[in-house]
């Protein structure tokens, strides 16, 4: 059995998976992605927490095929550096690559998380059988992988699929992180959701309560969800009409409501896709949702892209 290293970077937490070439997870752990030190720091943590890991598994460094790193945009890969991802401020223009070549000799890959969830999603999961596709994550943002013809689509430096970043309603109220107004994901994310119905109840609440609320009957809470639901739509007839898939597969916490959600997108692309075939475009759940980052980052070295 051959292994890859995963490596998956975010705001709060850094993944790390000893993955098999059939996908399996061998092992795993955790860092908390600390910001109050330096990201060399950070991966010195990494380094340390993934030579323990070797240890307990029996397995040697040079017996690695390499190591895959997903991260959140904006990204350069072909510099190996994480650019300027918002909720990583810390991290701007850290050449992360060659920092970890500090620690390690296999080769090493860094590509957009979202990006190298799709690429799990193909190796493993829900577009197995597709061609074209678009995964999409809905949870802190919004983000995705694009596969066309048969590869990976990810662009000059490794950030097509910045999708959150489309403007589906300008006239809502509020600037977005990346200073436009009304971007899929300032109106349509978790986050999105959770602060327009802590707004609207006074107090704090998560996406997750929002949802439970609207299911339970409250009206106001369910006239918000409806809205989050058709934005999701909009932003999903966007990539249709613009990438033409064969299927919109969608991941990431504010997915996990279900049908309601699936059920909405499904409708307003059936009535909104300029393309009579795109109307009809399958959109399905992530099947990778656990370990879905960790998979993704081995898959980068796993399957040739």
């Amino acid at each position: 059995m051959k292994f890859a290293l995963g490596i998956d970077i975010g705001g709060t937490k850094t993944a790390i998976g000893l993955i098999s070439d059939t996908g399996q997870v061998q092992a795993k752990l955790s860092l908390p992605t600390d910001q109050a030190v330096s990201p060399e720091v950070m991966v010195d943590r990494i380094a340390e927490a993934v030579f323990g890991m070797l240890g307990e598994q029996n397995v040697k460094e040079t017996e690695l095929l390499g190591i895959g790193v997903g991260a959140p945009g904006p990204l350069n890969t072909k510099e190996g550096k994480i650019a300027e991802p918002p909720n990583l401020p810390s991290w701007w223009d850290f050449p992360v690559v060659s920092s970890l070549e500090r620690h390690f000799t296999v080769p090493i890959k860094l590509e957009n998380d979202a990006t190298a969830a799709a690429l799990a999603e193909k190796w493993l999961g829900a577009a197995q059988d597709a061609e074209h596709f678009v995964f999409i994550t809905i949870s802190t943002g919004i983000g995705a992988g694009i596969y066309s013809h048969g590869r990976l689509i990810t662009g000059a430096t490794g950030n097509a699929g910045d999708v959150g970043h489309f403007v589906v309603d300008p006239s809502a109220e509020g600037t977005c992180v990346c200073g436009q107004q009304g971007c899929w994901e300032y109106v349509a994310s978790g986050t999105a959701i959770a602060r327009q119905a802590s707004a609207l109840l006074g107090r704090e609440v998560s996406s997750k309560q929002a949802f439970d609320l609207a299911a339970a009957g409250d009206a106001p809470m369910n006239e918000l969800v409806q809205r989050a639901f058709k934005n999701i739509g909009i932003g999903c007839v966007t990539l249709i009409n613009t990438l033409d898939p064969e299927k919109l597969i969608i991941g990431g916490g504010v997915s996990q409501v279900g049908a309601p959600l699936f059920d909405a997108v499904r409708n307003y692309v059936s009535q909104y896709a300029l393309n009579p075939s795109g109307r009809k475009t399958p959109i399905v759940p992530a099947a990778l949702q656990q370990d879905a980052g960790l998979i993704g980052a081995a898959a980068l070295i796993h399957i040739n892209y």
